[in-house]
Parts: C-alpha cells; sequence; structure tokens
C-alpha cells in the first residue's frame, strides 16, 4: 500500500500535482493547482531577486512557534488545530496537505504497483 499526497505544510512554490496510473484504489489526484504565492501573506513571503513572490514559508519556518508544526505540547490532533496560515493553503489547496493533521481530505492510498505521474505548473 502506497500513501501519497501533496504538502504545503513546509511551505509553496509552485503548483503541482501527483496522480496515479495502474494499480488498485481510490485513483484521486493529490494536488495543489492554484499559485498560493498570490494568497501568501506578506509574513510568509520570499522575494525573487526581481520583487516578486518566489514562495511562501511555513508558519513554523517563519516563526520557529511549536503551535506551528505539531511539535512539543502540540503533538496530538487534539492539541493542534489548523492555524490561520495553515488554512490560506487549505483554502487555496483544499487537496493538499495544509498542516501535520490534515489527513481527512489531504491522504491518498493506491497499492497494485502504480506508477505516479507528477505535474509541476507555471
Amino acid at each position: 500500500m502506497d500513501y501519497y499526497n501533496v504538502s504545503n505544510v513546509d511551505g509553496f512554490n509552485l503548483p503541482v500535482s501527483v496522480a496515479t496510473q495502474g494499480g488498485t484504489g481510490e485513483c484521486k489526484a493529490s494536488s495543489c493547482p492554484a499559485n498560493v504565492n498570490v494568497a501568501c501573506p506578506t509574513e510568509l513571503q520570499m522575494i525573487g531577486s526581481d520583487g516578486s513572490v518566489i514562495a511562501g514559508k511555513s508558519a513554523y519556518t517563519a516563526f520557529n512557534e511549536p503551535q506551528y508544526c505539531c511539535i512539543g505540547a502540540y503533538d496530538k490532533t487534539e492539541t493542534c488545530p489548523p492555524t490561520r496560515y495553515s488554512q490560506i493553503f487549505e483554502q487555496q489547496c483544499p487537496q493538499a496537505y495544509s498542516y501535520a493533521y490534515d489527513d481527512k481530505n489531504s491522504t491518498f492510498t493506491y497499492s497494485g504497483a502504480p506508477d505516479y505521474v507528477i505535474t509541476f505548473c507555471t
């Protein structure tokens, strides 16, 4: 059994999709087709040499606070709810992981030796 997903937990830089071919299972694509850079809050933005937003950091990387990475006292589903930052990622890409406990709509399974097609969008 393979588990696969697209994750924005550590940040975002460009739209991507992971799809399966062959095998058996739900046959769903996991994707983040939106350009999350456009909605990225200023405090998470990484700016390129031309002044444009080229990526968005995770809140944990930006602030180094355990509640943004679900560690320490925040290491359980009950103590680590979505944050306003993870919700921005979730709104843009509901099929992608937005925080550590975002399993319900973001993790897919497949079996039977599937091939994966990974597409980076620009």
